[in-house]
């Protein structure tokens, strides 16, 4: 007898708690306000992720077209231009930067050699070394202008995006104005 007044009494109890509606809004906000937050700080980061990510490509091509648009680069030329990808890069850092600019020489069997590489906060190629190209680009007796660059993208919140994200791009172009682009001191 005492065990079903006791399921009773707790039956009695539930249901006051089940026909209360006076915190219903409060544990409902208590319950989704941190889904919430998580969601938007997330939209936020993978926002400025693909930011970052356009930023890479938009460097890449410009160092690449502004090597291209010369017959001969200079050393203040180079480094104006290698300057100028840290403004493309704005508001990101450009210590997690790495730009590359290259000039590969194809000669007349199809083979692709370095001729000169310059770089920001890299590693420059070796001039000589040999470069695997796409089939479209191997045209004997031509050049290119190769731009490469990575960007080591750190969140900032890290919720949602952990870890940095390596990001990176390379362009080729023909050089504009002359056969192959030269490179002075």
């Amino acid at each position: 007898m005492t065990l079903t007044r006791l399921l009773a009494a707790l039956r009695t109890r539930f249901d006051g708690f089940s026909q209360d509606r006076s915190g219903v809004s409060a544990i409902e906000f208590a319950v989704l306000a941190p889904l919430m937050i998580t969601l938007y700080l997330g939209g936020v980061e993978v926002t400025q992720a693909v930011a970052a990510d356009r930023k890479t490509t938009l460097v890449a091509h410009t160092v690449a077209d502004l090597v291209a648009r010369s017959t001969t680069v200079s050393n203040a030329e180079m480094s104006d231009i290698l300057k100028a990808s840290a403004t493309v890069v704005t508001p990101y850092s450009v210590a997690n930067l790495k730009v590359t600019v290259t000039s590969v020489v194809i000669d007349g069997a199809g083979k692709a050699t370095v001729a000169w590489s310059d770089t920001l906060n890299g590693t420059a190629r070796t001039p000589g070394s040999a470069v695997a190209l796409p089939a479209a680009l191997a045209v004997p007796n031509t050049s290119l202008i190769w731009g490469e660059v990575s960007y080591a993208y750190k969140p900032v919140f890290g919720w949602v995006l952990t870890g940095t994200l390596n990001l990176s791009d390379a362009t080729f172009m023909r050089p504009r104005l002359t056969s192959a682009v030269t490179r002075t001191t």
